[in-house]
């Protein structure tokens, strides 16, 4: 895939209603709807989509931002039907998600691979393929594998939430390099600006 090309369309993950606003899965959501929020774009449901979608200004740009109103291991539904009524490519999307993997405050642009446990992704690339780009948010693990379900399925203790939100910040300017510039230089500012995968980090004061 051409990692180099600008996405069409933007995904945030998670799961929907207030029930889950607050969940770790949900950082998907909490990602787009920053975006949305800068540049002035209201979300709405669009039933034909399976999700809710809005347009947004950013870097000189008009994006489309869409939230699936599936389940998080539905998300394939959505975006084979965004897919299909805007006949954007699959290259053409940037699917931004949780990640385990990930410590929180750290965040990773990607082109294309797995879905690393993750079940949004597992569905994406059922639906659609895996030559996607990603934006990983890191949440953490809770030490045990199993533990993960549930893990994500609650929110995170303040500290850990803030370091997310600082992770955000730093992919928006990230977004907005790739946008005016060019892709590896995107990835060189976002993977410098937040900490290596397993490196500690302070909360802000």
């Amino acid at each position: 895939m051409n990692a180099a090309a600008l996405p069409a369309v933007i995904f945030g993950l998670g799961n929907p209603g207030p029930k889950h606003a607050a969940d770790r899965h949900n950082a998907g959501f909490w990602f787009v709807d920053r975006l949305a929020a800068a540049g002035g774009g209201s979300f709405r449901e669009e039933p034909k989509l399976a999700g809710s979608a809005c347009q947004a200004g950013f870097a000189g740009r008009t994006l489309r931002l869409v939230k699936p109103a599936t389940f998080m291991n539905r998300s394939g539904q959505c975006v084979r039907r965004v897919m299909d009524y805007y006949q954007v490519p699959l290259a053409g999307m940037l699917v931004v998600h949780d990640d385990v993997d990930l410590p929180p405050g750290t965040a990773r642009l990607k082109a294309g691979g797995g879905h690393g446990g993750n079940n949004g992704l597992r569905d994406i690339i059922a639906h659609c393929g895996a030559d996607f780009l990603r934006l990983r948010l890191g949440v953490g693990h809770p030490g045990q594998k199993d533990q993960v379900a549930d893990y994500v399925l609650h929110a995170a203790p303040a500290a850990e939430r803030a370091l997310i939100d600082q992770a955000m910040e730093e992919s928006l300017r990230a977004l907005e390099t790739w946008f005016t510039q060019d892709f590896q230089r995107a990835v060189t500012r976002l993977h410098t600006a937040t900490p290596p995968a397993g490196a500690a980090r302070s909360p802000p004061p």
